[in-house]
């Protein structure tokens, strides 16, 4: 087996073998959340994520492959900020329980987690993806698709976070009006 071979097979296994634990998480606590009543948003971008999330990882690995991961001088960094934010992301998991999903799912009644990285930083966990994607992109000696594939991402989860704000207001709104109506009964 060459070198580049094992570099890829490393990458796909450092970047999908905890991609797939983190989705049968996410579908377990999907289940659990719409037991619970919750809804999903209308407008999210969950399909396309869904499939670009996964492909761009490949993008980056692909592209890696083809320059012959060459860029030596990143993969130390790359491991660190890969690192770094796989740490925060699995912060922002053990912060939400089973709260966290891959969906936008409002649950009625359900208070917003503040503790955790949520006393820092609004949506860590988006943040822990693009730290994700960056670092295999400086692993993978990957600029081009590195760049594309976390600009094109970012932008898909700017658009995630106008919906899941949309409907966590919109849920605070109805949870105000359905105390109000319950205290004045």
């Amino acid at each position: 087996m060459s070198a580049s071979t094992r570099t890829v097979a490393l990458l796909l296994a450092v970047v999908f073998g905890p991609m797939l634990v983190e989705a049968m998480r996410a579908r377990r606590n999907e289940r659990l959340q719409f037991a619970r009543g919750g809804r999903e948003p209308h407008g999210d971008v969950y399909e396309l994520m869904r499939v670009a999330y996964p492909a761009v990882f490949l993008a980056i690995i692909v592209e890696g492959w083809l320059r012959g991961f060459t860029n030596h001088r990143w993969v130390a960094a790359g491991a660190v900020v890969f690192v770094t934010a796989k740490l925060l992301k699995y912060w922002a998991i053990a912060a939400l329980g089973q709260f966290w999903t891959f969906r936008v799912i409002v649950v009625p009644g359900a208070q917003l987690v503040s503790a955790g990285p949520y006393r820092y930083l609004h949506h860590p966990n988006y943040v822990a993806v693009i730290g994700e994607l960056l670092g295999v992109a400086m692993l993978a000696g990957a600029p081009l698709a590195g760049f594309a594939g976390t600009a094109f991402f970012a932008f898909l989860m700017a658009r995630r976070v106008r919906v899941e704000t949309a409907a966590l207001d919109a849920a605070e709104r109805e949870g105000v009006t359905k105390n109000s109506q319950s205290q004045a009964s």
